[in-house]
Protein backbone atom coordinates (compact mmCIF):
# COMPACT_ATOMS: atom_id res chain seq x y z
CA UNK A 1 0.00 0.00 0.00
CA UNK A 2 2.99 2.34 0.37
CA UNK A 3 3.43 2.33 -3.39
CA UNK A 4 -0.25 3.17 -3.81
CA UNK A 5 0.10 6.05 -1.36
CA UNK A 6 3.08 7.48 -3.22
CA UNK A 7 1.27 7.22 -6.55
CA UNK A 8 -1.82 9.08 -5.37
CA UNK A 9 0.37 11.91 -4.12
CA UNK A 10 0.33 13.06 -7.75
CA UNK A 11 -3.45 13.09 -8.00
CA UNK A 12 -5.27 15.66 -5.80
CA UNK A 13 -5.81 18.44 -8.37
CA UNK A 14 -6.06 16.03 -11.30
CA UNK A 15 -8.69 13.95 -9.50
CA UNK A 16 -10.89 16.95 -8.69
CA UNK A 17 -10.49 18.42 -12.18
CA UNK A 18 -11.91 15.25 -13.73
CA UNK A 19 -15.15 15.68 -11.80
CA UNK A 20 -15.44 19.24 -13.13
CA UNK A 21 -15.54 18.13 -16.79
CA UNK A 22 -19.00 17.75 -18.42
CA UNK A 23 -18.97 13.96 -18.31
CA UNK A 24 -17.13 13.87 -14.98
CA UNK A 25 -19.75 16.05 -13.34
CA UNK A 26 -22.44 13.61 -14.47
CA UNK A 27 -20.42 10.72 -13.04
CA UNK A 28 -20.12 12.63 -9.76
CA UNK A 29 -23.87 13.31 -9.70
CA UNK A 30 -24.94 9.72 -10.31
CA UNK A 31 -22.33 8.17 -8.02
CA UNK A 32 -23.15 10.60 -5.23
CA UNK A 33 -26.87 9.92 -5.59
CA UNK A 34 -26.41 6.17 -5.27
CA UNK A 35 -24.17 6.57 -2.23
CA UNK A 36 -26.66 8.86 -0.50
CA UNK A 37 -29.54 6.48 -1.22
CA UNK A 38 -27.64 3.58 0.32
CA UNK A 39 -25.89 5.26 3.24
CA UNK A 40 -28.67 7.73 4.12
CA UNK A 41 -26.38 10.14 6.03
CA UNK A 42 -28.20 12.04 8.73
CA UNK A 43 -27.93 15.04 10.99
CA UNK A 44 -25.47 14.51 13.84
CA UNK A 45 -24.36 11.04 12.75
CA UNK A 46 -20.67 10.21 13.00
CA UNK A 47 -19.55 8.60 9.74
CA UNK A 48 -16.20 7.02 8.91
CA UNK A 49 -15.12 7.70 5.32
CA UNK A 50 -12.41 5.17 4.44
CA UNK A 51 -10.17 6.17 1.56
CA UNK A 52 -11.75 9.63 1.52
CA UNK A 53 -9.31 10.89 -1.12
CA UNK A 54 -9.79 14.58 -1.80
CA UNK A 55 -13.17 14.62 -0.11
CA UNK A 56 -15.28 14.56 -3.27
CA UNK A 57 -17.99 12.42 -1.67
CA UNK A 58 -17.22 13.51 1.89
CA UNK A 59 -18.91 16.79 0.99
CA UNK A 60 -22.27 15.03 0.61
CA UNK A 61 -21.99 13.60 4.12
CA UNK A 62 -21.12 16.98 5.59
CA UNK A 63 -23.96 18.63 3.66
CA UNK A 64 -26.36 16.14 5.27
CA UNK A 65 -25.29 17.38 8.71
CA UNK A 66 -23.08 14.41 9.58
CA UNK A 67 -19.74 14.54 11.34
CA UNK A 68 -17.07 12.79 9.31
CA UNK A 69 -13.76 11.14 10.08
CA UNK A 70 -11.81 10.75 6.86
CA UNK A 71 -9.19 8.00 6.73
CA UNK A 72 -6.69 8.23 3.88
CA UNK A 73 -3.29 6.70 3.21
CA UNK A 74 -2.11 9.45 0.87
CA UNK A 75 -1.16 12.52 2.90
CA UNK A 76 -1.43 14.98 -0.03
CA UNK A 77 -4.96 13.81 -0.82
CA UNK A 78 -5.95 13.92 2.85
CA UNK A 79 -4.62 17.46 3.26
CA UNK A 80 -6.49 18.48 0.12
CA UNK A 81 -9.70 17.09 1.60
CA UNK A 82 -9.03 18.96 4.82
CA UNK A 83 -8.67 22.28 3.02
CA UNK A 84 -11.98 21.75 1.22
CA UNK A 85 -13.74 20.89 4.49
CA UNK A 86 -12.19 23.70 6.54
CA UNK A 87 -14.51 24.92 9.27
CA UNK A 88 -16.75 21.87 9.05
CA UNK A 89 -16.94 18.80 11.36
CA UNK A 90 -14.29 16.83 9.48
CA UNK A 91 -11.45 15.01 11.25
CA UNK A 92 -8.47 13.84 9.21
CA UNK A 93 -6.74 10.57 10.05
CA UNK A 94 -3.87 9.18 8.02
CA UNK A 95 -4.11 5.41 8.10
CA UNK A 96 -4.42 2.07 6.36
CA UNK A 97 -7.85 0.52 5.75
CA UNK A 98 -6.37 -2.90 6.52
CA UNK A 99 -5.78 -1.82 10.14
CA UNK A 100 -8.41 0.71 11.19
CA UNK A 101 -7.06 2.73 14.16
CA UNK A 102 -10.41 3.01 15.93
CA UNK A 103 -12.14 1.27 18.82
CA UNK A 104 -15.10 -1.01 18.20
CA UNK A 105 -18.54 0.56 17.72
CA UNK A 106 -17.04 4.03 17.19
CA UNK A 107 -19.16 5.15 14.23
CA UNK A 108 -22.83 5.29 13.31
CA UNK A 109 -22.04 4.39 9.70
CA UNK A 110 -19.02 3.54 7.57
CA UNK A 111 -18.44 4.16 3.88
CA UNK A 112 -15.55 3.39 1.55
CA UNK A 113 -15.45 4.51 -2.08
CA UNK A 114 -13.12 3.02 -4.71
CA UNK A 115 -10.52 1.81 -2.22
CA UNK A 116 -11.40 -1.88 -1.79
CA UNK A 117 -10.11 -2.71 -5.29
CA UNK A 118 -6.56 -2.15 -4.06
CA UNK A 119 -6.99 -5.13 -1.75
CA UNK A 120 -7.16 -8.69 -3.04
CA UNK A 121 -6.80 -11.36 -0.38
CA UNK A 122 -7.23 -8.86 2.46
CA UNK A 123 -10.54 -7.40 1.28
CA UNK A 124 -12.76 -9.59 3.48
CA UNK A 125 -10.67 -8.78 6.53
CA UNK A 126 -10.93 -5.06 5.74
CA UNK A 127 -14.72 -5.26 5.47
CA UNK A 128 -14.87 -7.23 8.72
CA UNK A 129 -12.96 -4.40 10.39
CA UNK A 130 -15.50 -1.93 8.99
CA UNK A 131 -18.18 -3.94 10.77
CA UNK A 132 -16.10 -3.89 13.95
CA UNK A 133 -15.89 -0.09 14.14
CA UNK A 134 -19.56 0.44 13.20
CA UNK A 135 -22.22 0.50 15.91
CA UNK A 136 -25.02 -2.12 15.91
CA UNK A 137 -27.80 -0.99 13.61
CA UNK A 138 -25.37 1.04 11.50
CA UNK A 139 -24.77 0.74 7.77
CA UNK A 140 -21.59 -0.22 5.95
CA UNK A 141 -21.39 0.86 2.30
CA UNK A 142 -18.50 -0.17 0.05
CA UNK A 143 -18.20 1.06 -3.54
CA UNK A 144 -15.87 0.02 -6.34
CA UNK A 145 -15.46 -0.04 -10.09
CA UNK A 146 -17.69 -2.83 -11.42
CA UNK A 147 -15.84 -5.64 -13.19
CA UNK A 148 -18.90 -6.15 -15.42
CA UNK A 149 -18.46 -2.66 -16.88
CA UNK A 150 -16.19 -1.72 -19.78
CA UNK A 151 -14.79 1.02 -17.53
CA UNK A 152 -12.95 -1.64 -15.50
CA UNK A 153 -11.41 -3.31 -18.55
CA UNK A 154 -10.32 0.06 -19.90
CA UNK A 155 -8.75 1.04 -16.57
CA UNK A 156 -6.75 -2.19 -16.43
CA UNK A 157 -5.62 -1.81 -20.04
CA UNK A 158 -4.78 1.88 -20.20
CA UNK A 159 -3.43 2.95 -16.84
CA UNK A 160 0.33 2.95 -17.20
CA UNK A 161 1.23 2.37 -13.58
CA UNK A 162 2.11 -0.90 -11.81
CA UNK A 163 -0.48 -0.52 -9.04
CA UNK A 164 -3.28 -1.03 -11.54
CA UNK A 165 -1.86 -4.39 -12.54
CA UNK A 166 -2.63 -5.55 -8.99
CA UNK A 167 -6.09 -4.06 -8.57
CA UNK A 168 -9.04 -6.40 -8.36
CA UNK A 169 -12.32 -5.13 -9.70
CA UNK A 170 -15.29 -7.21 -8.53
CA UNK A 171 -18.75 -8.04 -9.84
CA UNK A 172 -21.90 -7.38 -7.77
CA UNK A 173 -21.92 -11.04 -6.66
CA UNK A 174 -18.26 -10.90 -5.65
CA UNK A 175 -18.78 -7.69 -3.69
CA UNK A 176 -21.68 -9.23 -1.76
CA UNK A 177 -19.39 -12.10 -0.78
CA UNK A 178 -17.04 -9.75 1.09
CA UNK A 179 -19.28 -10.11 4.16
CA UNK A 180 -21.42 -13.10 5.26
CA UNK A 181 -24.59 -11.03 5.65
CA UNK A 182 -27.50 -9.98 3.41
CA UNK A 183 -26.58 -7.04 1.21
CA UNK A 184 -28.30 -4.49 -1.00
CA UNK A 185 -26.53 -3.81 -4.30
CA UNK A 186 -26.82 -0.97 -6.80
CA UNK A 187 -24.92 0.34 -9.80
CA UNK A 188 -24.72 3.69 -11.56
CA UNK A 189 -22.92 5.21 -14.58
CA UNK A 190 -24.26 3.02 -17.38
CA UNK A 191 -22.74 5.24 -20.08
CA UNK A 192 -19.16 5.38 -21.33
CA UNK A 193 -16.48 8.02 -20.75
CA UNK A 194 -16.55 9.25 -24.35
CA UNK A 195 -20.34 9.72 -24.43
CA UNK A 196 -21.97 13.06 -25.19
CA UNK A 197 -23.33 14.33 -21.84
CA UNK A 198 -26.91 14.69 -23.09
CA UNK A 199 -26.84 11.20 -24.56
CA UNK A 200 -25.29 9.94 -21.31
CA UNK A 201 -28.31 11.17 -19.37
CA UNK A 202 -30.62 9.12 -21.61
CA UNK A 203 -28.45 6.03 -21.25
CA UNK A 204 -28.39 6.42 -17.45
CA UNK A 205 -32.15 6.78 -17.30
CA UNK A 206 -32.60 3.64 -19.39
CA UNK A 207 -30.08 1.64 -17.35
CA UNK A 208 -31.82 2.56 -14.12
CA UNK A 209 -35.25 1.75 -15.53
CA UNK A 210 -34.03 -1.69 -16.61
CA UNK A 211 -32.29 -2.34 -13.30
CA UNK A 212 -29.00 -3.19 -14.98
CA UNK A 213 -26.17 -4.45 -12.75
CA UNK A 214 -23.46 -3.43 -15.21
CA UNK A 215 -23.07 0.23 -14.26
CA UNK A 216 -19.45 1.25 -13.78
CA UNK A 217 -20.01 2.38 -10.20
CA UNK A 218 -20.93 -0.51 -7.92
CA UNK A 219 -22.05 -0.06 -4.31
CA UNK A 220 -22.97 -2.67 -1.70
CA UNK A 221 -24.70 -1.96 1.60
CA UNK A 222 -24.83 -4.12 4.72
CA UNK A 223 -26.53 -3.46 8.05
CA UNK A 224 -24.71 -4.42 11.24
CA UNK A 225 -27.08 -6.38 13.44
Amino acid sequence: MAETSDFFAEWPEKYDEWFETPIGSLVREYEGRLLREMLRPGQGEHILDIGCGTGVFTADLLNAGSKVTGLELSLPMLLHAGKKAAGRPFQMVRGDMRRLPFAGNSFDKTVSVTAIEFLAEEAKDAVADMFRVTRPGGLIVVASLNSLSPWAARRKAKENHPIFSHTRFRSPAEMKELAPYPAAVGTAVHFQKHEDPERAKEIEKDGNARGLDTGAFLAVCWKKL
